[in-house]
């Protein structure tokens, strides 16, 4: 999570000068008389800024996970708390996740998805042989 300041000295990196209390005005509730909305130039622009914030320029490169750890050192841990808790997503299912094969049922949980297989001759025509053809005569003998 990042600072005001911070935010502000990101800015900075692309040459876009914005005060603490105008960037202030993007984060309060929209019925708030001081409520500015984000306009795309800022938007922009700190993007351009967070990316050369993390990744550094072309001259002096920098590694994104170290500047993202340091940011989270200087992050004070909650009173209550002496110890920082991580939260991360957990996938539900270790095949859930992935995308070339299709998850596997167990017998527990699982319900009965079996399609309905009627046979051959049971009377149902297909859609096929509801369609009648003229080949572009009249229908009159």
């Amino acid at each position: 999570m990042l600072r005001d300041d911070q935010i502000v000295e990101i800015l900075e990196l692309v040459d876009f000068r914005i005060s603490k209390s105008e960037l202030g005005a993007f984060f309060r509730d929209e019925k708030h008389e001081n409520y500015m909305e984000c306009g795309d130039q800022v938007l922009r622009n700190f993007l351009n800024g967070l990316v050369i914030h993390l990744r550094g320029t072309k001259e002096n490169p920098k590694n994104p996970n170290e500047v993202i750890a340091k940011h989270k050192a200087q992050i004070p841990a909650k009173e209550g708390n002496s110890k920082r808790v991580e939260f991360k997503p957990k996938a539900k299912d270790s095949e859930a996740t992935r995308a070339d094969q299709a998850p596997e049922k167990s017998g527990s949980g699982s319900k009965n998805t079996a399609k309905k297989k009627f046979p051959k001759g049971n009377g149902k025509p297909s859609v096929v042989e509801k369609v009648k053809y003229n080949f572009g005569k009249n229908k009159k003998p």
